[in-house]
């Protein structure tokens, strides 16, 4: 099987990565630069990588895929700020990053995940299901996500293209985002309190390896009481 993984280099991204990887699937690889690149080739052996720029949609190529069984949009950024302090150019980045690049990949891999009956995952966040203070820019777009996920998903089916979408919606997950996210709330990190990155790529792969009799459309992954 062979997928495309975007945010590969660390989080929830990696941890899928690491798990298609291990069990021999073919990996498809979106690095933000060169270098990035580089080093995503040389931790999945054997994986396809290209530079993908998520902050400049107008810019993103995919070369012709014969098939594609899955696209994973995980990468993602958040900057947080009340409403009357929210800076332009950190609005127009988690636009572009979260919601524009994601929907133009997405069109770009089409005509390959339709050849396959492919999956399309859109790694979204709780906060694409409530809104609140200083999550304003960031909510919009996963909730803007959501909605995309939506009409693609009833836009395949009508058409009978065997093209699934799985919208998953992690709470609070020990990632390097999340440690930032804590720096800007002014809060001491512990990853301990949230859930694992690995335990969010579980799920998605759940989701990847049903039978194709049926489909998650939604699913929320929420931290334990253990975590």
């Amino acid at each position: 099987m062979r997928h495309l993984v975007t945010g590969a280099g660390s989080g929830i991204g990696a941890a899928l990565a690491e798990r298609l990887h291990a069990r021999g699937d073919e990996l498809v690889l979106a690095a933000r630069s060169a270098a990035r690149a580089d080093e995503l080739a040389a931790r999945f052996p054997g994986a396809t990588t290209f530079v993908a720029d998520l902050a400049d949609p107008a810019s993103l190529r995919l070369a012709d895929l014969d098939a594609l069984d899955s696209l994973h949009h995980v990468a993602g950024v958040v900057a947080l700020a009340p409403v009357a302090e929210q800076d332009d150019a950190r609005l127009r980045e988690q636009v572009d990053v979260n919601l524009v690049a994601p929907a133009v990949l997405t069109r770009l891999a089409l005509p390959a995940l339709r050849r396959a009956g492919g999956l399309v995952v859109f790694v979204g966040s709780t906060a694409g299901l409530t809104a609140n203070p200083s999550w304003s820019a960031y909510a919009a777009t996963k909730f803007g996500l959501r909605g995309f996920a939506d009409a693609l998903r009833a836009e395949e089916a009508a058409a009978g293209h065997g093209v699934r979408v799985t919208s998953v919606f992690p709470g609070r997950t020990a990632t390097p985002m999340q440690a930032r996210v804590h720096e800007q709330e002014g809060k001491d990190y512990d990853p301990t309190r949230f859930a694992d990155p690995g335990t969010v790529a579980e799920t998605v792969l759940h989701v990847l390896d049903l039978p194709r009799d049926a489909t998650i459309s939604d699913v929320t992954v929420r931290p334990g009481p253990g975590a």
